[in-house]
């Protein structure tokens, strides 16, 4: 029985680790949290990755964990609703797509595995060695031990990937962009409601979820040179107090909780490029490989298809892991492209550059649903995404 080390804990590693334990591969699971990461924010499941978690019997529970999000407000500086939209239309998605909270899938996925998977948390890998018996793996608190194969699933800023391919700065591509998400009380009473204020170059969103006592808000910006350490929380809260100062609506309020959330979060939107996905025994998968960006929408599906179809061709190749791993990518590389491709397009929606802009969607909302053929319309803004999260036919492995 061969043994996989997954760093990380949250989607692409519950998902890969379910597998390979269904194909009769050991695996163990290293989360540098002391415990599972909770919260988090809304997130889609579209197209083949549906298909995954439906194989894995998790379809039912995840649709009764729904957003069930209802419409889309956006608001002037003054809080007059100035466009309404549906809210799956918003989000890019058709009928058969869910939303759901961060939270929820990892806590889905990781009770799905809890029985036949080791966990590991509060620990981290500190150094990656291979040797003839696999790969030598010490920690930061736990004893080295050595495994067959070493999967890196912990996101964006990799660990795996910095210890076995090299500096972050090699791989990633910045679109240009920042975004903070954090949890606020719901003043608004929202319930299954968005709301956003959209100014030249950043807007700003206070959402309420179905079943939750609270709100998210969350605030998307141009850089344009702003810039603030990674594990500096104080800086990056002054970054975002500092672009949204003057933004008006429920603005401040919002930035006034932002100090007290048990949840902040806060990172640019970048993209992960990589001629291989694999070095030896170690391989990636998910963010760490080929993040898309929040701005694609389609980070939570690239991850569970990544999954799927990495532990599915390391069993179809019986054994043999470049073999496995040439598979992986040959499989997955066209969907990884397509997926990727629509951030820097949706982020042209997200984020308008100039006054023009954002008067000319906030028009364009209003006269939706007046105009002839505007269900056909809002087909055809769903139907790049759907083209995208459905370009790959998944393999019964």
């Amino acid at each position: 029985m061969k043994t996989v080390l997954i760093s990380g804990a949250s989607i692409a590693s519950p998902t890969l680790a379910y597998w390979l334990s269904e194909y009769g591969f050991a695996p163990t699971v290293v989360e540098r949290a002391p415990a599972l990461r909770g919260g988090g924010y809304k997130i889609d499941i579209r197209g083949a990755a549906l298909d995954v978690v439906e194989r894995m019997g998790l379809l039912p529970r995840i649709e009764a964990l729904s957003t069930d999000m209802k419409v889309a407000h956006f608001v002037d500086a003054d809080g007059k609703r100035v466009a309404s939209m549906d809210a799956a239309l918003f989000g890019g998605r058709e009928n058969t797509d869910v939303e759901i909270m961060r939270g929820d899938l990892g806590s889905l996925l990781h009770e799905a595995t809890a029985d036949r998977v080791e966990y590991v948390f509060d620990d981290s890998i500190t150094s990656l060695t291979e040797t003839e018996d696999g790969v030598l793996v010490t920690f930061e608190r736990g004893p080295s031990r050595v495994f067959d194969l070493v999967v890196g699933a912990d996101g964006l800023h990799s660990n795996v990937r910095r210890l076995a391919f090299g500096e972050e700065g090699r791989f990633t591509r910045d679109l240009g962009h920042h975004i903070s998400i954090f949890t606020v009380p719901n003043h608004l009473n929202l319930d299954r409601v968005e709301m956003g204020r959209a100014e030249p170059g950043a807007s700003a969103l206070m959402y309420a979820t179905a079943r939750a006592a609270d709100a998210r808000a969350m605030f998307l910006f141009a850089s344009d040179g702003l810039t603030a350490a990674r594990h500096d929380i104080e800086g990056q809260k002054k970054v975002v107090a500092e672009r949204f100062a003057d933004h008006g609506w429920e603005v401040p309020r919002l930035l006034g909780a932002m100090a007290d959330a048990p949840d902040f979060y806060f990172d640019s939107l970048s993209q992960v490029h990589m001629d291989t996905w694999s070095k030896g025994r170690v391989v990636l998968v998910g963010d760490a490989a080929y993040c898309a960006s929040p701005a694609s929408g389609q980070g939570t599906s690239l991850s569970l298809v990544g999954a799927y179809v990495l532990a599915g061709e390391l069993a179809a190749a019986s054994g043999d892991h470049a073999a496995g791993f040439a598979a992986y990518e040959r499989e997955l590389r066209p969907f990884v492209a397509a997926n990727q491709a629509l951030a820097e397009s949706n982020l042209k929606g997200m984020v308008m550059k100039s006054a023009f802009q954002m008067r000319f969607q906030m028009f364009m909302l209003r006269l939706l649903p007046h105009l002839p053929g505007s269900a056909g319309m809002a087909e055809r803004v769903t139907a790049k995404i759907h083209e995208a999260a459905t370009s790959i036919s998944l393999k019964s492995y």
